[in-house]
């Protein structure tokens, strides 16, 4: 079974991903860390290369192919895209939402505690500054997969399963998670 994840900036996807992975023994992918790698091969911050992909179709397509060519290749696998449920419609599609504050205090907290992500927007020093990161990428992103593709990665039909983390702890996300999947796996 395929498993995508989208989900709004700082809903937990990729702790939640990395674990349900763990869990199922499935490899996973994560296009957000491909596109940070392939930022700083060129020298850029992930909203610069973002950017680039808003007039360069070939910095998404890249991405894109490389998502189908996953769906071809191997049968069971978690993946977090933006994109995925559109490139992979056969895949178990879940979005985690949260609210825009609480997604950018988890995010905020976690760059200060593990910067590894050290090509992101340089001006995020506050929680504000993470609010106002994510809603340019937000925009930057749905206006490239409009103009592209012609999807809406924010239309919540187009999901199996959607679950608000806002108020629950990263546990209970994860339980509800794989209590989906199981009975999706049953079915």
């Amino acid at each position: 079974m395929i498993i995508s994840f989208n989900g709004d900036h700082g809903s937990g996807k990729s702790t939640i991903a990395e674990r349900i992975a763990k869990e199922l023994q499935y490899e996973r992918f994560y296009m957000g860390q491909i596109f940070r790698d392939l930022a700083k091969e060129r020298d850029l911050t992930l909203i610069e290369y973002l950017k680039l992909g808003e007039t360069d179709a070939s910095i998404d397509r890249s991405a894109d192919d490389y998502i189908v060519k996953l769906g071809k290749e191997r049968k069971d696998f978690v993946i977090e895209s933006r994109t995925a449920w559109h490139f992979l419609p056969n895949s178990l599609k879940i979005y985690l939402g949260v609210s825009k504050e609480e997604g950018a205090k988890r995010m905020f907290k976690h760059l200060r505690e593990d910067n590894h992500r050290s090509n992101e927007d340089k001006g995020i020093e506050t929680i504000e500054d993470v609010i106002v990161s994510n809603e340019k990428r937000k925009a930057a992103d749905d206006a490239r997969y409009q103009k592209y593709y012609s999807i809406d990665a924010n239309e919540m039909k187009n999901y199996d399963f959607i679950l608000d983390t806002t108020d629950l702890t990263k546990d209970e996300v994860f339980e509800k998670i794989l209590e989906f999947i199981r009975s999706s796996i049953s079915k």
